[in-house]
């Protein structure tokens, strides 16, 4: 995160070196590109089942995911097969540094798994970094741009194909019907808590999920790889939900934070606030 920090100073500097004009057009190619990938994803989705949701689809599921799925509102409600999320929020780079604001747009698809997030960090009117991280075609793979111009960041391989489906697999609480799917398996723990697992493409990524008594999903717990100096290493990894609101007509979670154990305390690196929710959108 250190090394990040400084790839991203370094490379502010750069982009400001190099004018705006080098600035637009950066941003204009990662455009194009997250457009190229976003269509890749609908393209390949399966339209989702027909029909509603009914009770009798909720009674083989685990009490506490019943519940949240009855409190989210999915009863009466179709299917869905993609989702377009709009977000805002802060991020930071490592424990004590700043925090920064942040915009992002988030596309899922459900069969196949999938997802493109689009996220935009500035300080001040200036566009620091973006950042494209996915999940597509079974392969992770994340690209931080400072500036829109400078690549602080092109990580690929093993690794971020287990952290990009983690990824997936706590977000779903977004798409809430997703967790009727038949890759998706659960073993109860104890009241407000099980063990989900999620299969694609021949891997397998689990966590826990935790619920509180209405319902709501709480927290989402598991190893992830994480990017640090020299490598990647596997580290406890948390998503939590702080709000609740109505999203594209069901009750989610409307903010949440994901935070990194590390041995000197928690470390919240992003905190996003859920804007808009868009099930089965029209390819843009």
């Amino acid at each position: 995160m250190k090394r990040l920090l400084r790839w991203i100073t370094s490379a502010v500097v750069v982009g400001l070196a190099v004018g705006a004009t080098a600035v637009t057009l950066g941003q204009r190619n990662i455009t194009r590109m997250v457009r190229r990938d976003i269509s890749a994803l609908l393209t390949s989705a399966e339209p989702a089942p027909a029909g509603v949701v009914t009770d009798a689809m909720l009674h083989d599921l685990p009490e506490p995911v019943r519940r949240y799925l009855t409190y989210s509102g999915v009863v009466g409600k179709p299917m869905a097969g993609t989702v377009h999320l709009k977000q805002t929020g802060q991020m930071r780079l490592s424990p004590g540094q700043p925090w920064m604001p942040l915009t992002a747009q988030q596309w899922f698809s459900v069969r196949p798994a999938g997802f493109v997030w689009d996220g935009t960090v500035r300080l001040g009117p200036l566009p620091v970094a973006r950042g494209r991280d996915m999940y597509l075609d079974g392969a992770g793979h994340m690209l931080i741009k400072a500036g829109g111009v400078v690549t602080v960041a092109d990580a690929g391989g093993p690794e971020m194909d287990q952290g990009a489906l983690m990824r997936y697999l706590s977000e779903l609480i977004w798409l809430p019907t997703a967790f009727l799917e038949e890759q998706i398996a659960f073993e109860p723990l104890d009241e407000r808590s099980v063990r989900v697992t999620l299969s694609d493409r021949g891997r397998r990524v689990s966590g826990t999920m935790y619920f509180d008594d209405q319902g709501r999903f709480t927290r989402f717990v598991a190893q992830r790889y994480r990017s640090v100096d020299g490598g990647q290493e596997l580290t406890t990894w948390s998503a939590e939900a702080l709000e609740y609101g109505e999203r594209g007509g069901l009750m989610l979670p409307v903010r949440a934070r994901a935070s990194w154990t590390l041995p000197d305390g928690d470390f919240s690196y992003i905190d996003l606030t859920i804007t808009e929710v868009v099930y089965d959108p029209i390819r843009p």
